[in-house]
This record gives C-alpha cells, structure tokens and sequence, in this order.
C-alpha cells in the first residue's frame, strides 16, 4: 500500500518511492473533497461547531503529503520530483479554488459570520471565523460565474510558473562551476576553503580545485581570494542566473507572473497586487510600507554612501583600484574590517563548530524556554545528512520532532529555511504537537575538518532556529492559526530576535569551544564581535531596502503589462539605493526567489519590519538580562505560543507592555 496514504506519525521518507506521490495527492484531494462535501449536505443550520471548526480540520492528509512533497522538492529534488511538482501544482491549485469558489459552502461560512456579534467566542475562534470568511471573499467567492472561471485560470498559470521559475534557477546554479588548476589562482583563500574545494573537485573525478555558485564555496571565493579577474568572472557568473539567452532564462517569466498577479489583484475588486497582499499585514497599506522603507532610506543612505567612500578609498590605498565593483565589495569589506577590528573570519571560525553550535543552540532553548533536545535515530529521514530530535518540557512531555539538514547538496536550493511536517493543534482533546524542519548549506566536513562556520553562518542557524521554536512552541487549537501562521511582516520577529543572543558574552561562551583544543572564545574577541556588528550596517540596510523596494515596484505598479525590459524596470527601482555600478549581464529579479517562488511577493520589506520588532523586543531582554525568565515566558506566551490566534500588535504589546520604536533598531545599527 502508498506509505503516504497509511496512518503514519512522523514522516516514512525511505519508504515513498517517487511514484507514490501522484496517487497519494489524487487520493489526499479526493478525501478532503469528501469532507468538504460533508459539511455542504449538513441538514443543520451552520454553526461554528459544524461549519468553520469542521472546515478547518479538512484537508488534514492533503496537506501532511504536500508539506513532505513540497520540501522534498527544495531539499532533495530531481528531474522526477520536478516532473511531479509539475503535474501536481496544477491540481492543488484547482482544489483551492474548488473550496474558495463552492457557493454553496461559502453560504454556510457566510451565515456564520453574519452571525458573530451574537457568538460568545474566544479571541482565537473570532480570528479564525474572520480568517476564514476573508479566506473566501479575498479569493474570489463573491464574483460571478465568468470572472471565477477567469481566477482559476490565473492560479493555475501562477503555480507553474512559480515552479518553473525555481527549477531554472536551480538548473544555472547546478550548470556553474569555476574550475582552477593553478594553485597560484587560490591566492588569499584560507586552507580550509581550498581543502572543501579540493574535495569537491575530486568528488567529480577533476584534478584541482572547484566551486559552485552554492553559498558554502561562492561566499568564501568572494571574500578572500586575491585575483580580481577570477572574482569578477564569478560575480557575473552568480548575477546571471536565469538572465541567459538559453532555456532557463526567467525573464518572461517574471513579467507573466507580475501581469497575472496585477490581473487577480484587479479582479478581486484591488489597485495592485501590493494593495491585495498588504490588506492581510502589519503594515496594511503599499503607502505604509513605502513610507517605512523611505524614511529608514533617509536614515540609512548618508552612512551608507560615507561606508562606501570610505571603503573606495581604502582599494585604491591598497591596490590602486579607481572604481569599486560589486565583485570588490566582500573582498575588501573583509579587509578592513580586519584591519579595523582585527578580526578574522578564518581566527573565529574554529570557535564556531557546528556540532557546538547546535549545542548552543539547545541550550539556550532550554535556559529560556525550559526545552530538552534528545538526538535520536529512530525516526525516518530523506537523506543521511539529516539529524533527527525529540523535544521535551521539563516534565519529558512531548513538545516537538525537530529536522535539521545543514549541508549543501545537488538537488537542494541554496539559503536557508524553515518548515513544518506536522503542524500542532487541539483536536478531539488531545494536543497534537508539531514536526518541524530546518534547511541550511553549511560547509560540509572534510576528513581532517570538521563542519566549521562563519559568523555569519551561526547567525543563519540562530535565525532558522527562531522560525522553529515559533514551530515547537505553538499551543493553539486550530491548525490555520498554528505556529508560523502568521501574518508575513510578524513572522520574522522569532527568527531575527534570536541572532541577537549570537553577540552576546553570556551566550557565546555556551557554545563558541575552539574544534581542536577546546578553548572558550576569548574575551576580546566577543568583544570585537560587538564592536564590528555594525561595521557597513548603513550599506547593509542600503541592500536590503533596495530587494523590499524593488518588491514593492514590482507588485505596486499599476499597469505592469506595459513593462517590456525586466532589466530596465530593475535599474529604475533601484536608483535610490544604488551604491555600486551596474553590471549589464546581471539582473536580481530573474533570480529573486523569495518573491516569485516563495511568499515574499509585496512582502520583502518584512525583514527590515520585523528588525525594528526585533530590536525592540531584545532591548527588553537587555534591560532584565539575556536569559530572564519573565521576560522569556511573555515571549513565550504572548508571541511564540499563540501563533496567529489575534492581531499581531496586539501581541506584542501584550509581551512588551507597549508599541514598537525604531529608535532601538537605529541605535543597534549605529544610524543614530
């Protein structure tokens, strides 16, 4: 029998054959369609028993096989996967509009709703009715018969074209490598960088050194290696993605999926795409967003261009460089910020162990929400890199099963990510806890090195890390409102409030043992770990305003069927953040992923949203010290427990005892 359609807890990975999936998501519809039909043919007037709570436990097995399916996609794909991932898109999609345009369905949950003012219900189950109703209405179930038919077509189109566009950009990343014979090439790059590419290089029956445009080889290439020119072909090589005269080239692509987002938008009663996604968000308006994004601009732009100067003049010193490009930036930035701080990338990352910093990790889970992390081997995985845990209370209840996979492989995507197997709800009177899943590509071990990281690398950990106490830690009773289900500009604080604790001395000297003598981090450098946090934080902002900027002009345009050149659209976006050159053969948008793969459409501005959260929040654990235990159970209970049970402000306020302010953010990047 399909595993997949078995009664399984964790996920029975070695036992799903690739021709499993098809019958399995066929059978998972057809199921939740019963289901469906069952609350539709209910005799009894709807109520919110037997109509919004009914309709939120649909679909259960469904999502359990797309949720192994989609993440087995993006963590261990293959032509196979993908030729599925094809097939399948198409009829989740359809399914989505079969619920969302069933009149008959949309009745009931209408009739319900018309009825809150006179429902005694909890916050939670007055969000979920809201959710619920605005689930149908923002999609489609008030128009008529022609502009239904019209909305399924674009959803399917938009699902294919999402996949597409992700499969050609893994396909130009895998299609790359720069392959080196001579030594005198690997100038500047540190021993271990050379030894992964040697290894690497050998893995593929090649003499010398290789890398690929994966983070773990592009990253170090990029900051350390001395020959310009090899830098300069590498840059280009990673800008071009999918922006090549061949078949992966993504540029229609982007402009079809930009139209037919804007055709939705238009005809669900909305300006743009922007205005439709933002409704639903923090920020609530493109105005909003915009105005945020300016005014941190304003802040950000005169460091930003002083840092840039600045580090201009330092090339020219050094090696009599007149223009600073953007294949310069990493290289030289590295430079002086170890002439500056004297700190070295390559001195700190002994400290930083991966199988420490795991650790570390844990710990600090435990001392502020009391969790016990239990490596075990008994459950399932789909691939052997990946470790496997059980997650207890204090008590040895079982809180979650966490995944972790941390090294780069072929049929995987580059960055890093959080998911979820199983998510965790209240039903029949038993609390169902959640399987959760992070995804990263740190360097792999070697036979004489083990799995050592940047600072920037632990940092990662510590954010994916944060998405997934959000995971663990939920403890709501309707699987919609769950964990990370959460609107889009909140979703990040959990993530980015735990890289803070990476610059902290209590923290670091937790985790941070040198891999060979065991030593603790010393003092000086947490000190200048401090010290250099804001080192390029106004060019730092400067880049990230730009990708939330060119996000926002993307899916806030008003007539996006007029837009003939991506790469001239691209240019005009990101005039008001331009620091370096353009580079002709490059463009971002035909490899922007987040926005036009995951769900970061008209939502990248996030990030710098949630920093100001972020910052806010941590000031507070500051004030009472990193690991207080009042302060973590409001965090616990008023932000990483009830996931997206009531509006996210008023949560955090709740936690925080009033509303955010910029000013900690601003402080923390040295802007003011």
């Amino acid at each position: 029998m399909n595993p997949l359609l078995q009664d399984f807890n964790t996920a029975p990975f070695s036992k799903i054959a690739y021709n499993d999936y098809k019958p399995a998501i066929k059978k998972g519809i057809e199921i939740a369609k019963k289901e469906i039909e069952r609350i539709v043919l209910n005799t009894e007037a709807p109520t919110f028993e037997n109509t919004t709570v009914a309709l939120d436990f649909t679909g259960e097995k469904l999502n359990r096989i797309s949720s192994i399916f989609f993440n087995i996609n993006a963590a261990e794909t293959s032509d196979e996967i993908q030729k599925i991932a094809k097939e399948i898109s198409p009829w989740l999609s359809k399914f989505k509009n079969d619920i969302t345009l069933n009149e008959a369905l949309f009745a009931r949950v209408k009739s319900v709703y018309d009825l809150k003012n006179e429902l005694t219900l909890t916050p939670e189950q007055q969000t979920l009715l809201e959710k619920q109703y605005k689930g149908f209405a923002r999609n489609g179930a008030n128009l008529n018969d022609t502009d239904q038919t019209e909305l399924r077509k674009i959803d399917t189109e938009l699902s294919k074209l999402a996949l597409q566009f992700g499969e050609n950009v893994l396909a130009e990343t895998n299609a790359f490598e720069l392959h080196i014979t001579d030594k005198k090439q690997l100038a500047g790059l540190p021993e271990s960088v050379q030894e992964a590419a040697y290894l690497l290089a050998t893995q593929k029956e090649k003499d010398g050194w290789v890398f690929t445009l994966d983070y773990p080889s592009y990253i170090p290439f990029m900051t350390y290696a001395d020959n310009r020119e090899l830098r300069k072909q590498f840059a280009i090589a990673a800008g071009k993605k999918a922006f090549q005269d061949n078949e992966f080239n993504n540029e229609q692509i982007v402009l079809d999926i930009v139209k037919l987002r804007h055709q939705r938008a238009h005809l669900l009663g909305y300006k743009t795409h922007a205005h439709f996604v933002l409704e639903e968000r923090m920020a609530e308006t493109p105005e909003k967003v915009l105005s945020f994004s300016k005014d941190l601009l304003e802040k950000a732009k005169p460091t930003a261009k002083k840092e840039f100067n600045n580090l201009e003049k330092y090339a020219k010193k050094l090696d009599g460089i007149d223009q600073l490009q953007k294949w310069d930036s990493a290289y030289y930035s590295e430079k002086l910020k170890k002439e500056l701080f004297s700190l070295d990338q390559e001195l700190l990352k002994p400290y930083f162990q991966l199988e420490h910093v795991i650790d570390g990790v844990f710990t600090i889970a435990n001392k502020l929400y009391d969790l016990q992390f239990e490596e075990v081997f008994n459950i399932d995985t789909y691939h052997e890199d990946v470790k496997t845990y059980n997650v207890s209370d204090t008590n040895g209840n079982l809180i979650a099963v966490f995944y972790a996979d941390f090294h780069p492989r072929k049929g995987k995507r580059n960055g890093a990510w959080m998911t979820s197997y199983k998510s965790q709800q209240i039903k029949n009177g038993i609390n169902e806890r959640p399987h959760i899943s992070i995804v990263c590509n740190f360097t792999k071990p070697t036979e004489t090195t083990p799995s050592l990281l940047t600072f920037n690398e632990v940092t990662t950990l510590f954010h994916e890390f944060g998405h997934a106490l959000h995971g663990m830690l939920a403890n709501t009773t309707y699987n919609s409102l769950s964990g990370t289900s959460v609107s889009w500009d909140f979703v990040e604080l959990p993530s980015q409030v735990l890289e803070n604790w990476c610059f902290e001395k209590e923290a670091l000297e937790l985790f941070a043992k040198h891999s060979k003598t065991g030593e603790t981090i010393p003092m000086e450098y947490i000190k200048k770990i401090k010290e250099s946090a804001s080192f390029h934080e106004g060019m730092q902002t400067l880049r990230q305003l730009s990708f939330g900027l060119l996000d926002m002009e993307w899916h806030g345009s008003k007539s996006p069927e007029t837009i003939q050149s991506v790469k001239d659209f691209e240019n005009k976006a990101f005039s008001e953040t331009q620091l370096f050159p353009d580079v002709a053969e490059n463009c971002m948008s035909t490899a922007f992923s987040h926005i036009f793969q995951g769900g970061y459409s008209a939502g990248y501005y996030s990030y710098k949203w949630a920093e100001v959260l972020d910052a806010d929040a941590f000031e507070y654990f500051l004030e009472k010290g990193i690991f207080d235990k009042e302060v973590a159970n409001k965090f616990k209970e008023h932000v990483l427990s009830k996931g997206g049970t009531e509006k996210p402000m008023e949560l955090y306020k709740r936690f925080r005892g009033k509303a955010p302010k910029p000013d900690a953010l601003l402080k923390r990047a040295g802007l003011i």
